[in-house]
């Protein structure tokens, strides 16, 4: 789309640069290696449920165990998040992103030498605590280069890479576990963490190399697409008025944005802690098939975020959306459910809940920038991250301690879909005004 010589406030005309073209040069530039990164985020946090069965075996840890320690991941990540991205915003994200990888690598490696149940405990502390503040950097580092009217599609092709961690890394889990158990004297287990702790401090070296903080730095762009582009993310964020953190935390419906993304992470961590155990209750115990029932969900969510980010894009309309994903959401746990005991309609149950909420977590997204910029937004982003990780605390723990107590996982999913009911009414009636308005229709027009 060729611009008309309508001038931006870094100077350039409209009709100088195609606006598009920009924004493709910078994600061929950018989006691969943000994605790779991604990815292994992710395969981190799911590849723990896949070493459940023989992590349980190996240190005699009870469900409510295992969900502790895993829940002691997010409280690592919590704890360090807020720090770690307001240093982010200091240093430059190409170098503190890279340390994170690299750290978090190790971290995920010493895994595999964990011998008792205290260890387990304090190791994934450790890993939370130094990915601590990579997702929302990265979110931080996507609104300094692409405008809002690209964030839903951009948000949402970042956010494939937690689905493809779930479709490539579920098999592949499977495979490792299978196939690689007592080679070199190793337990399948030890191969999982050790595989994926390694490729992420290859990744943070090539972070360190590759990634540039901002479009002024970016030696890739000619100095008129450097100030073009500047200039449109300025004016586009020109109504956010967080510009600082305690600006930030004052805005009406911030501190709600958190409550909100609490309760869409209690239903994803739900599904990625538990979803291996749910199928493996209705019979499936070759890790194999249980890697490729399991990676099902993930498809699904990978076609809903691809679409849904398109569709909130062309209209502007990000609340309904998202309240349609969490309905979606709510309505798959309840069937997973009803149909705990089938095979067939279990994981029919699990493609609705991926479909759902995967899909709402980049569409969420598209929502804080409506409110913040700035240090506001790198700090704002961390709150509203670290108050939604919450969830990944409470969802392992409550679902562990249901299925100890109960003897079933049933309960704790019927929990987990009302409070994704409560996060589709709050979505329809009590969001802010500024928070329930339509993207800005000049936004719009650069679809």
């Amino acid at each position: 789309m060729n611009y008309k010589t309508t001038t931006l406030d870094g100077g350039v005309t409209q009709d100088i640069m195609n606006e598009r073209r920009i924004i493709k040069k910078v994600a061929f530039r950018l989006m691969p290696l943000i994605i790779i990164c991604y990815f292994f985020a992710f395969f981190d946090r799911i590849n723990v449920s896949f070493a459940k069965f023989q992590l349980q075996d190996a240190l005699n840890l009870s469900d409510t165990a295992y969900g502790f320690g895993a829940g002691l991941f997010v409280v690592g990540y919590v704890l360090f998040e807020v720090p770690s991205n307001l240093f982010l915003y200091k240093v430059g994200a190409r170098r503190w992103i890279a340390r994170i990888m690299i750290s978090w690598g190790i971290t995920t490696c010493l895994m595999m030498f964990v011998q008792t149940e205290w260890q387990f405990y304090l190791l994934r502390f450790l890993i939370g605590a130094m990915e601590a503040g990579f997702a929302p950097g990265i979110l931080y580092y996507l609104t300094v280069w692409f405008p809002s009217s690209f964030r839903g599609r951009v948000t949402s092709i970042l956010f494939l890479a937690s689905a493809f961690s779930g479709l490539v890394g579920a098999p592949l889990s499977g495979v490792v576990l299978g196939r690689l158990d007592g080679a070199l004297g190793l337990e399948g287990w030890h191969w999982l963490f050790l595989l994926g702790g390694l490729p992420c401090i290859l990744l943070g070296v090539l972070v360190l190399k590759c990634l540039t903080d901002r479009p002024a730095e970016a030696r890739w762009l000619t100095d008129e697409e450097k100030l073009f582009l500047s200039a449109r993310i300025t004016h586009q964020n020109r109504h956010a008025h967080g510009h600082s953190l305690l600006a930030a935390l004052k805005m009406p419906g911030f501190i709600l944005l958190g409550f909100i993304y609490f309760l869409i992470q209690t239903a994803s961590y739900g599904m990625n802690f538990w979803v291996p155990q749910l199928i493996r209750s209705t019979g499936i115990s070759n890790p194999e098939i249980l890697g490729l029932l399991s990676a099902i969900p993930y498809l699904c969510g990978a076609i809903t975020m691809l679409l849904i980010g398109r569709f909130s894009d062309a209209t502007g309309e990000r609340r309904y959306f998202l309240a349609g994903l969490m309905f979606l959401t709510g309505t798959g746990f309840v069937c997973a459910g009803i149909f705990d005991s089938n095979t067939v309609m279990l994981v029919l149950s699990l493609a609705i809940l991926g479909a759902g909420v995967l899909g709402a977590v980049p569409t969420f997204w598209t929502m804080p920038a409506k409110l913040l910029s700035g240090a506001g937004a790198a700090g704002g982003i961390a709150v509203i991250n670290t108050l939604g990780q919450l969830g990944g605390i409470v969802s392992p723990v409550m679902v562990g301690s249901i299925r100890d107590y109960t003897g079933s996982t049933t309960p704790a999913l019927y929990t987990i879909a009302t409070l994704c009911l409560l996060c589709f009414l709050i979505l329809l009636f009590g969001l802010p005004e500024r928070l329930r308005q339509k993207d800005d229709r000049e936004i719009r027009q650069s679809n």
